[in-house]
């Protein structure tokens, strides 16, 4: 039986790709095969010079309910095809060299919200709503990718409450840079990609290599710790 197309890409012609979780039955909770797909997909648009931005967005009513935890378990090759795919996802995303603009439609939980946080800009329907609620289920959240785009305290709290923070308060917060309506998000969100894309590759990509150059001191060592500790988790180190 073939994988399912869990992704979809469109260029638009106008410099930037579209990147779609569509797997909307699930409210695009990040399976293995997804987690794979999306790897994949970064990649490519990640060697394709005429891509200058990417915008990423969910199907359906969510941006993307965090990992599928119906596929926890298992085998030791099945546990050690989690850390792999999970660790392939967020190191491409975190290291991810051109600008990527994150349309959050809907619920944007756990590693959901890891992947928004992971990008550079954010922009939220008010139907949005984020957190880390993981920790409720004695999972740790991931620091890493709240540190890639919070303040310290604002990080902190989140990661040790998993709250949800609705748009309006997102904004205020400074998680998404803005706020629209759920028939605007996608136009508006395309516009800033557009924008971005229209820029001289010399100045977003070398901004973008400033801005992993800054992410590498906080995000990637705590990455590296979560990596880490995740390995310890499923294989025992």
């Amino acid at each position: 039986m073939s994988t399912p197309e869990l992704v979809t890409v469109e260029r638009d012609g106008a410099g930037f790709a579209l990147v779609t979780l569509d797997r909307p039955d699930k409210r695009n909770a990040l399976s293995l095969d997804l987690r794979a797909q999306l790897t994949g997909e970064l990649s490519a648009l990640a060697d394709d010079d005429a891509i200058r931005c990417v915008l990423l967005t969910g199907a359906g009513s969510a941006f993307c309910a965090g990992m599928d935890t119906s596929e926890f378990g298992g085998d030791r090759a099945h546990k050690e095809r989690i850390v792999e795919l999970s660790v392939g996802l967020f190191g491409t995303l975190g290291e991810f060299p051109k600008p990527v603009v994150a349309a959050v439609n809907g619920p944007a939980v756990a590693g959901g919200f890891a992947l928004a946080l992971l990008c550079d800009v954010r922009i939220a329907s008010t139907e949005a709503r984020m957190g880390f609620l993981e920790n409720r289920l004695g999972i740790p959240p991931s620091y890493a990718a709240a540190r890639a785009a919070l303040p310290a305290a604002l990080a902190t709290e989140l990661c040790l409450t998993g709250r949800l923070v609705d748009a309006e308060e997102a904004e205020r917060l400074g998680i998404v840079s803005e706020v629209q309506a759920p028939d605007e998000l996608m136009p508006r969100a395309a516009a800033v990609a557009g924008e971005i894309a229209a820029a001289p590759p010399s100045a977003s990509i070398e901004t973008k290599r400033r801005i992993l150059i800054e992410r590498q001191t906080c995000w990637q060592p705590l990455f590296e710790a979560e990596e880490t500790a995740l390995r310890e988790a499923l294989l025992g180190g």
